[in-house]
């Protein structure tokens, strides 16, 4: 199974989104072909409703330690209340670092 779908699944299991996108943006980085390191959550959900935006984000980076500890080297999230949605995330900034 894909980094990817295992990270769908355990969204969809411990989360009732109303929004969710999971994308592999590890083609933007200077990283082997199929390395499946980088990685861009969008998630829209009213779990986090009375959680502030840092305890959101580390609510899911604990979520994700065994992606971590299995080669997951970078996690952008961007999670929201359906208030707070506006219909899509900001666009990732190129890599900064490597040959890309």
């Amino acid at each position: 199974m894909s980094r990817k779908q295992r990270i769908t699944d355990l969204l969809t299991s411990e989360f009732k989104s109303s929004h969710l996108e999971v994308l592999d943006e590890s083609h933007g980085h200077s990283v082997p072909k199929g390395a499946e390191s980088h990685f861009k959550v969008v998630m829209v959900c009213e779990s986090f409703q009375n959680m502030s935006k840092v305890k959101r984000h580390q609510t899911l980076y604990k979520l994700m330690d065994s992606e971590f500890a299995a080669g997951l080297h970078a996690l952008s999230l961007h999670l929201y209340t359906a208030e707070e949605w506006q219909g899509q995330a900001p666009a990732s900034p190129p890599c900064a670092g490597g040959s890309k």
